[in-house]
């Protein structure tokens, strides 16, 4: 099963750039973040032409989350992180798809820190990982992906400078992510490839991409009975490339679910 995570920032403005990608790459499942959309205007149609079968929360303008499939209908398991019944913004999906356990997450920004938008951050990814706790628990083969919004160490992030005010590399946000992952979950990508840089976001200013200068701020994290499985792992870099491109590039994972 070839799972990917892809922040596509807006949906139905870059959908003949997600199209292209799933006939060239063929992930069997997709989370998708930055929809952009409501959830009437989830491009559902032009989806189901490629063969997928979509889940969606939407939301105005900001957010919104999706979970595609081609190997089977996903089943929606919940909508919403747990935690925090005022919280409406659509950050969080979950569903489970021949057998496994797969959340869509896009993770709160948290800038400009400090202030309300970085107490967030950090209140939002304590709440995913008291919620990751109860999941693992059930028991189920489980993977978290998405944009976590947060480059976990420096070599997650171009030799720079420049950021060291933003909250994407904050002290606060990098110990927040190592609580999610604890001894329990395993950063799939780094797990293949340790120590090599490998970026998946490229900011559309100061020629960023065309420098190379990238943040590797989308991961998919795989619970321990997963680990046995995993064949491959990467980044499709050269759809950043393309026109009208997201400023996010999809990571991916293959399992072998019969191991």
């Amino acid at each position: 099963m070839k799972i990917a995570t892809f922040n596509i920032n807006n949906i139905n403005k870059r959908l003949p750039n997600l199209l292209e990608w799933l006939h060239l790459s063929k992930p069997d499942v997709v989370c998708l973040q930055e929809l952009k959309a409501t959830d009437d205007a989830f491009p559902k149609n032009a989806i189901e032409s490629f063969g997928y079968r979509a889940v969606w929360k939407g939301q105005k303008s900001w957010n919104g989350v999706a979970i595609l499939s081609r190997v089977g209908e996903p089943v929606l398991t919940r909508t919403r992180l747990p935690g925090d019944a005022a919280d409406t913004q659509a950050r969080y999906i979950e569903a489970a798809v021949r057998g496994v356990l797969i959340a869509s997450i896009y993770a709160p920004n948290g800038n400009p820190q400090p202030g309300p938008k970085f107490d967030y951050k950090l209140a939002w990814l304590e709440r995913l990982r008291k919620h990751a706790t109860a999941l693992r628990k059930t028991g189920a083969p489980i993977v978290l992906a998405g944009d976590f919004n947060v480059a976990p160490t420096d070599i997650d992030i171009y030799p720079t400078k420049s950021w060291g005010d933003n909250a994407l590399v904050q002290p606060e946000s990098r110990a927040a992510f190592r609580r999610l992952l604890g001894r329990s979950w395993t950063d799939a990508i780094r797990l293949l490839h340790p120590e090599q840089r490998i970026y998946t976001f490229w900011d559309y200013k100061r020629l960023r991409w065309q420098r190379d200068a990238g943040l590797r701020l989308d991961h998919l994290l795989l619970s321990e009975n997963l680990c046995a499985a995993i064949v491959k792992a990467g980044v499709d870099r050269d759809v950043r490339g393309r026109e009208g491109a997201s400023d996010h590039a999809p990571a991916w994972i293959e399992l072998n679910l019969r191991r």
